[in-house]
Parts: structure tokens; sequence; C-alpha cells
């Protein structure tokens, strides 16, 4: 079952609401608290019962190594540390059989010549947000001791369906002291006013947006070869303002969701295309992840505590690892080395006390977040080369026809450009879809994000007018429901 689907919005969300507060009002707080276990149950089960059997495996393992790492912290340090190196070791493998075995095995035949036989594995959807969750909560334990969590509790924590899916990755400090206190029992009208104000900000996000803008974009990765300089170039930021919207949309409705049943989870995007820095634009792209990377992985490695050199390769591993969470292909490798690449520059650069005009700045870093998208969404290191070299104009630099009788167009004939039809690699649609992801930029860098939106609503009639417009306008466009783009990761 998806966000962007009538059965969620008209069905589902509104009868688990209703449900989960009576039960609250009429009966003790654990029969709301399972029954709400119960609903994200289901509602992963809408997509395939088997990803709720590898959850529930993953949930009850994992708090059996909680308590087990919270009985041996009152016995020995060296019994604590070997039960976390088992359970975070056996969470790796959990996650990379599923997510890279096929991969591990496509590289040994390719190095070794070997003819080892591909396995069948569905990839269970929300793995890697709940095992990385799980990872969190183990690793807290091992360093602070244990946590008073009841069994229901840290399940709802694990299951929650706003985000068991795609996050945003919550840490356990942040949803079941929520869970657990009094207000979370009682229906809340301002709640659930802000929640549907995100919420419908995020299915605009969704439906109007993203999936419009991925029109062009798969359209155009799947002519790669052939894409002119204007072709290759509203290809790569039509994806780039895509995963943007579609990503940040799910995430506006996950913490929609979450507010109706008065859960505050965390903000996943700060407007991120407004960065002056690769530094700045990791404090504002996927901020959960970013921090889960930060105090999970650099820090332990030894964050900047060490030499120079040594800062520099825990932030490349760093981002190695973080590509490599995205996806089990080498594209997605090389994405995160480039990203570490790029913050190995720029603290290095920073030592210099050179600043640079904030205008170029912002350009050369949103070129280059743009440029690293194309190893993100190609689907081969050839198809992405493909891209690169249509960017770069060596396929051609076409402009229209109607433009020939300008002297400024005829004079740059001279470098090699030609009047002809630019568009053919293109699906054939209207002409503005073609340039919506550069009318787009400008809108993100001069407008308020939906964080800060949410922060200022207070409930009133115009924004409950606001709210039927967003709510109206994504669900007319909802002629098919999407699955959103990191579902795949």
């Amino acid at each position: 079952m998806l966000f962007n689907s009538y059965t969620f919005i008209l069905f589902f969300l509104p009868l688990v609401a209703s449900v989960y507060f009576l039960l609250n009002k009429y009966f003790p707080a654990k029969w709301a608290r399972l029954f709400l276990l119960l609903a994200s149950l289901s509602f992963m089960s809408f997509w395939n019962v088997y990803f709720v059997l590898i959850l529930i495996i993953s949930a009850l393992f994992n708090f059996g190594c909680g308590l087990s790492l919270s009985a041996a912290a009152r016995r020995s340090a060296k019994s604590k540390k070997l039960i976390f190196i088992i359970a975070i070791a056996a969470n790796i493998l959990y996650l990379g059989f599923f997510k890279y075995c096929n991969f591990f095995l496509e590289n040994i035949n390719i190095f070794f010549a070997g003819r080892i036989e591909m396995i069948h594995i569905l990839l269970p959807i929300g793995i890697s947000f709940y095992t990385f969750m799980q990872i969190a909560w183990l690793t807290d334990i091992y360093r602070s001791g244990g946590f008073g969590y009841d069994f229901l509790s840290y399940c709802f924590y694990v299951t929650f369906f706003p985000y068991v899916i795609s996050g945003p990755i919550a840490y356990h400090s942040e949803v079941i002291p929520q869970l657990q206190s009094e207000k979370a029992r009682r229906f809340n009208l301002a709640n659930l006013c802000r929640g549907m104000f995100i919420f419908s900000i995020g299915l605009c996000k969704k439906t109007v947006i993203a999936d419009t803008l991925a029109l062009i974009a798969n359209g155009g990765f799947t002519a790669a070869g052939a894409l002119t300089f204007t072709e290759a170039w509203l290809t790569s930021l039509s994806y780039t303002m895509q995963l943007y919207f579609d990503f940040s949309g799910y995430t506006d409705m996950a913490i929609g969701i979450a507010l109706i049943f008065n859960i505050k989870i965390p903000a996943n995007f700060n407007s991120p295309y407004k960065s002056l820095d690769i530094r700045e634009f990791w404090r504002r792209w996927h901020i959960t992840l970013s921090r889960f990377l930060r105090n999970y992985i650099y820090i332990p490695l030894g964050g900047n505590r060490s030499s120079e050199l040594r800062t520099l390769t825990n932030l490349m591993l760093t981002f190695l690892i973080g590509g490599l969470w995205h996806g089990a292909a080498w594209t997605f490798v090389f994405w995160g080395f480039l990203h570490g690449a790029a913050l190995c520059v720029h603290r290095l650069w920073m030592k210099t006390g050179i600043r640079l005009n904030k205008v170029i700045a912002w350009f050369l870093t949103f070129n280059f977040i743009n440029i690293a998208w194309v190893f993100f969404r190609a689907s081969s290191w050839n198809d992405a080369l493909k891209i690169l070299k249509g960017m770069a104009g060596l396929n051609g630099i076409l402009v229209s026809p109607n433009l020939a009788d300008i002297p400024f167009w005829q004079k740059m004939t001279a470098i090699g450009i030609r009047f002809g039809e630019w568009r053919i690699n293109l699906p054939n649609t209207e002409s503005f879809i073609y340039f919506l992801c550069i009318f787009l930029i400008p809108i993100l860098l001069l407008t308020k994000n939906s964080n800060e939106l949410l922060e200022n609503f207070v409930p009133s009639w115009k924004n409950a007018f606001a709210i039927a417009f967003l709510m109206t306008c994504g669900l007319l466009l909802l002629n098919q429901a999407t699955v959103f783009l990191y579902f795949n990761f």
C-alpha cells in the first residue's frame, strides 16, 4: 500500500486513526499500541506477507540482543562487547544477504571467471531503514546501558508504518518516550490539522511535481546514448528535481501521518539545493541518514580526532558505505566516492581561508550534485557516461529552428551549435514539462520549505482552504499510484 493511493488516504489512515484513539479512550493504552502495531504489520503485508516475516524476525532478534546487552553490562565489559559484536555482525549479514548477495556473487564471477548461479531473492522493502534503526538501538545500549522499553513499545518503534518503509531513520529515544506519554493517547485536533497540512504538501510534491518530472527523467535515461546537449541537461535536472520532490514528499507525508498519532518524527530535508558547499548539502539532505553515518560510522572510525590523512580516510570510508547502503551496484559506490572526495576537497579548501562568492559557491555545489546524481540514477556505468557525454555537448548542441534568423544564434554556429529539433529523443509532451526542472530552481531558492511552513502553521480557515486545495490537486492527479523512488533502497 502506498501513501499516494486512494486506499490509504480514504480508507486505511482514517480507519486506523479512529480506532486507535477510540481504543485509547475506552481501554488501557497497551491495547491501542497493540492495534497500531498490528495495523503497521498489515500495512507492510499489503506489499508481501513475506516482508512482514522478515521484519518480525529482525525485531525479535534485536530486542533479544538488547536485553542480553543490558544484562551483560551488569556482569562484565568483555561479555557485553562480545554480544554487541555478534549482534551488529548478524544485522549486517542479515541486510547483506537480502540486498547484496547477488551483487557479490556477480562480482566473484566477473573477477574470478566463476559460474556461480544467482540466488532468487526478493528484497524486503524497508530493510535498509529498520536495520539501521536497530543498529543504532544496539549501539546506544552498548554505549550507555540498557533502556527500559517493554516489548510492545519496542516493536511499535521498529514497525511504525509512517517510516518503516523509507524513513526517516528515527531513533528509539525520539519515538518510544512519545508513544508512552499521556499526550499520545488523546486525540489532538491541532496535530491532526498540522499533520494533514504537511501530508497534503507531500502528496502534491509527489503527484503534481515528481511524477510529472519522471516523464522527462525516465525517457531521457532510456535514450541515454542519443541525447544532445539540451536533452541531456534537461534529463539530469529533471531527475535531480524528481528525486528531491519524490523523497521529500514521502518524508512530509510520513511526518504528517505520525503527527496525526501525536508522534513527532525528525525532519529529513532542509532546502538542500540552497547549499553553498557539499558539507552544508549533507546537513540538509537526508538528514537522518547523515547523522547516522556521522554518529555510528564516521565517529567510531575516529572522526577528525586523529591526523588529517586519517580524517580524510574516515570521510571517504563513511561515504563509500553510504553509497553502498543505497544499492547493490558500483554506480552507487562511485556516487558515494564522488561525495566523499568532494567532502575531502572541501575540508582541505577550508584550510586555505579562501571564501567563494555565494553565487559561484552555489553554482558549483548544485552542478556537482546534479552531475553526481547521474551515477545514482543510471542503471549502468555506460549509461551514466552516455548522459555525461550528452551534457558535455559531444552528441551535438541543437537549438530550435525558430531561432535561425536571430544574428546571435547565427554566430553560434561557428562553435558547433546547429539548428534542429532539440527534443526528438525525449518523450513527446507539453512544452512546459520540459522546462519544469529549470522553473523549480528559483522556487526552491526563494521560498520556505515544508518544515518552515509547518513551524508557522496555526489552524485557521485560510489554512483549511490551503489543505483542501492541496489535497484536491494531489488526488486529482493521482491517476496511478507510483512507487516512491527511495523504496528501491
